[in-house]
C-alpha cells in the first residue's frame, strides 16, 4: 500500500538514522506547540494583567483534564506499534478505531463534567472578582474544546505508533498556525471580529482543534498515510477497549501526579518570595528545551520498542532504548554545560532585574549540569510505554517527584535550612536517583514480552470476513 511509505520501520536497518527521522518531526511539533503557547499568552497580555492571571490560573486545571488523554495516547502507541512490528496491519487498524472511539467518549464525558461544574471549579482554585469573570469566559469554551483535543491527540498517537511522525507534525503546523492567526482577531477584535478577550483565546483554540480533528479523521479514513481508520472498527469492542484502558490508565495517573507535584514544588518556591518565584519560572522555561528534546526522543523510542517487541526482537528494542538515551543525554549534557557556563546571559534574555538574575544564576548553576539525567529518564520512560509497561513509567514518575524530589527539597530547604538552594538540589537529586533506578529496572528485562498476544490475532481473523470495508485509498 502506497501509504505505508510514510512509515519508518524500526525493526531493521541502522537504528540511529531512523531514530533521528522519527524524532525530528516530534521535536518540531513540540517547539511549535511551545511557540503557540507563548503567542497565546502574548495576545492575552494585551488585554491586561487580570486576563493573564485568569488564563494562567486555568492552565494547570486544564492540564489535569488533558492528562486523561495521555492514557489514550500511551495505549494507542503501544498497541499500534506492536501490531505493526508483528506485520499485522489489520489488528493495528482495529486499535485505531477503538482508540478514537475511546478518545471521543472520554472527551465528551469530561467536557460535560467540566462545563457543569465550572463555577464550583473556579471557586475551588481561588478565582475571585475580575479574574473569576475572565477565567469563566475562558473555561466555558475550553471545556467544549476537550473532545476535539482528545481526537487530535489520538490521531497523532496512532500515526506515531505506526512510525509516521511527519504527517502528525504537519497537522500540528496547521493547528498551531491557525491558532496563532486567529488569536489577535478573536482576542482583540480586528476587522469584522468583535473583541472577546480571554474567551477569544479559547474560541481560537476551539476552531483550530476542530479543523485539526477533521483533517486528522480525513487522513485516517483515506488510509494513504501511516495508519487507517475503517468505519466498522468504530463499533465498540469491549475486549480491546478494556485492554486500551488497562494499558493507558497508569499514563493518566502519571500525568495527574506530575501536575500535582508541579503545584507542590511551586508552593515551596513561593514561600521564598517573588524573586525566587520569578527565577524559578524563567528556569522552567529554559528547562523546557530539555523536555522538548527528551520528550520527543522518548516518543520515538516508544515506537521503536513497540515495533521490535511486536517483531519479537527484544534485543533490538533494548538497543533502540540505549542509543536513544545516550544520544539525548549527550545533547542535553552539551546544552546544560553551555547554560552552566553562562547562566546570567540566559537569564537576561527574559529579565534584566538584578536580584532575579542573581537568583536564576544560582538555580541554573545547580540544575543545568543534571539536565542530561532528567532527559535520560524521560527516554527510559518512553521505552517502557512503548513496551506497554505504563505502570512502570508511572512508578518512576512517582519515585522521582514524590519519593525523592519533594521530600529531599523540603528537608534540604527547611529542615537543614539551606533555603531556596535546597529546592534546586532536591530537583537535581531526583533526576540522578530516578535515572539510575530506571536504568536498573530496564536492565531487569521484564518488559521484553509484547502486550499484544496471539488471542488478538485470532480475534482479528474472526473479523476479517465481516468488516473488510474498503477505504477511500482503495
Amino acid at each position: 500500500m502506497s501509504g505505508r511509505r510514510s512509515r519508518i520501520d524500526m525493526t531493521s536497518g541502522a537504528i540511529t538514522p531512523k531514530l533521528v527521522s522519527l524524532s525530528w518531526p516530534l521535536v518540531a511539533g513540540n517547539l511549535l506547540q511551545t511557540f503557540y503557547n507563548l503567542a497565546d499568552m502574548f495576545w492575552v497580555g494585551r488585554v491586561g494583567p487580570k486576563a493573564v492571571a485568569a488564563v494562567s490560573l486555568m492552565f494547570p486545571t486544564a492540564w489535569m483534564f488533558v492528562s486523561v488523554a495521555m492514557g489514550v495516547t500511551a495505549a494507542a502507541v503501544a498497541l499500534v506499534s506492536q501490531h505493526v512490528g508483528a506485520g499485522d496491519d489489520r489488528a493495528a487498524e482495529r486499535v485505531v478505531g477503538q482508540s478514537l472511539l475511546l478518545a471521543i467518549g472520554v472527551g465528551v464525558l469530561l467536557a460535560i463534567i467540566g462545563y457543569l461544574g465550572r463555577h464550583q471549579l473556579l471557586t475551588l482554585i481561588g478565582a475571585q472578582g475580575r479574574v473569576y469573570t475572565e477565567a469563566l469566559a475562558y473555561a466555558e469554551v475550553l471545556f467544549v474544546t476537550l473532545p476535539f483535543t482528545f481526537v487530535f491527540f489520538a490521531f497523532r498517537a496512532v500515526l506515531r505508533g505506526a512510525g509516521d511522525t511527519r504527517t502528525a507534525m504537519w497537522l500540528v503546523v496547521v493547528s498551531a498556525g491557525l491558532n496563532v492567526i486567529l488569536d489577535p482577531l478573536f482576542i482583540l477584535g480586528y476587522g469584522p471580529f468583535s473583541a472577546m478577550g480571554t474567551r477569544g483565546a479559547a474560541v481560537a483554540t476551539l476552531v483550530a482543534r476542530i479543523v485539526a480533528a477533521a483533517a486528522g479523521l480525513s487522513i485516517l479514513l483515506h488510509g494513504g498515510w501511516g495508519a487507517r481508520l475503517r468505519i466498522p472498527d468504530l463499533r465498540p469492542d469491549p475486549t480491546l477497549l478494556r485492554k486500551l484502558v488497562d494499558v493507558g490508565y497508569p499514563a493518566t495517573l502519571d500525568g495527574l501526579a506530575r501536575s500535582f507535584a508541579a503545584v507542590a514544588l511551586a508552593a515551596l518556591v513561593a514561600r521564598f518570595g517573588s524573586v525566587a518565584t520569578a527565577a524559578y519560572g524563567i528556569g522552567l522555561r529554559l528547562m523546557s528545551v530539555s523536555w522538548t528534546v527528551s520528550g520527543a526522543v522518548g516518543q520515538a523510542a516508544a515506537t521503536g520498542v513497540g515495533q521490535n517487541l511486536g517483531a519479537n526482537t527484544p534485543d533490538r528494542a533494548a538497543e533502540v532504548t540505549w542509543k536513544a538515551t545516550a544520544g539525548t543525554m549527550a545533547i542535553l549534557g552539551a546544552v546544560g554545560g553551555v547554560v552552566w557556563a553562562f547562566p546570567a546571559v540566559f537569564m537576561r534574555v527574559f529579565i534584566d532585574d538584578a536580584p532575579v538574575v542573581a537568583a536564576g544564576v544560582e538555580m541554573l548553576t545547580i540544575i543545568a549540569p543534571f539536565w542530561a539525567f532528567l532527559g535520560g529518564l524521560m527516554v527510559i520512560q518512553g521505552a517502557f510505554r512503548g513496551a506497554g509497561r505504563t505502570r512502570v513509567s508511572m512508578v518512576l514518575s512517582l519515585i522521582s517527584r514524590w519519593v525523592v524530589r519533594f521530600p529531599a527539597a523540603f528537608v534540604l530547604a527547611y529542615t537543614l535550612s539551606w533555603g531556596v538552594t535546597g529546592l534546586w538540589w532536591g530537583l537535581s537529586l531526583s533526576g540522578i536517583v530516578t535515572f539510575v533506578v530506571g536504568c536498573l529496572w530496564f536492565l531487569h528485562g521484564e518488559w521484553r514480552s509484547a502486550v499484544v498476544d496471539e488471542d488478538d490475532t485470532e480475534d482479528d481473523d474472526a473479523h476479517r470476513d465481516t468488516d473488510e470495508t474498503p477505504s477511500v485509498a482503495d
